[in-house]
């Protein structure tokens, strides 16, 4: 692998869609590496620290979402799923168990290499990412943010967020009682701007509070629902 060059994961069982993603990740000065099922994908996966993975959904034997939920036992590596068209309750399960990101099959290569890099970038890989980051440090009743190691600390417990979690928690609460719309997060914390499901949103709210719950009572009511409208971070205390 080259100096400096990020390493990704591809796991399909289709041959020719590994062989397609891979060119146009390696144009795009990626450093690639590849997975045809499920055990393989997860054992490279909890073996090699990548910066992101592409995850077919079907996969022989151990399917993606399983191999996802195994993945995320252990690490908070990004995941983007790619999934069959219309396969919205697979999608949406596929969040739920937590993937970052989903691509839907047939998908534009180019696409894919915009979704991957959007990612990266939204989850600080980049160096010039964490350089923006560094000395921020949030802190809320319950609950303290550190923007720079991209910790999140409840009630002096450490709880582990994914990539797209981190970044749902860290908008809402860096503008306090302030609305957002699931448009207007999908566009700003997905780079959504044409496209996307709204169910995404709901689907990392879900997670997020149930991951913020397990530590604390009352740290998951700062994430308030405004029905009909979309979110906001309130502290009442």
């Amino acid at each position: 692998m080259e100096a400096g060059r990020e390493r990704v994961l591809i796991v399909d069982d289709e041959e020719r869609i590994r062989r397609l993603v891979r060119m146009y990740l390696e144009r795009n000065a990626f450093d690639v590496e590849e997975a045809e099922d499920g055990a393989e994908a997860l054992s490279k996966a909890l073996n090699t620290d990548y910066a992101l993975i592409i995850l077919d959904l079907m996969l022989p034997g151990m399917d993606g979402r399983d191999v996802c939920a195994e993945i995320r036992q252990y690490k908070d590596t990004p995941i983007i799923m790619l999934t069959a068209s219309g396969d919205e309750s697979n999608r949406v399960h596929g969040f739920e168990l937590g993937a970052d990101d989903y691509v839907v099959k047939p998908f534009s290569p180019r696409e894919l290499i915009m979704r991957v890099k959007a990612l990266l970038r939204r989850s600080g890989v980049g160096a010039e990412d964490k350089q923006a980051a560094v000395g921020h440090i949030l802190t809320f009743p319950g609950l303290v943010i550190n923007v720079d190691s991209r910790k999140v600390v409840v009630e002096e417990q450490e709880v582990l967020l994914t990539p797209k979690e981190f970044e749902l928690l860290l908008y809402l609460a860096q503008r306090p009682e302030k609305v957002f719309s699931r448009e207007e997060l999908l566009r700003d914390v997905w780079n959504y701007q044409f496209f996307g499901d709204q169910r995404t949103v709901d689907t990392h709210v879900k997670r997020l509070r149930e991951k913020l719950g397990r530590a604390s009572n009352r740290v998951p009511h700062h994430i308030h629902t405004v029905w009909g409208v979309g979110y906001k971070f309130e502290v009442t205390e």
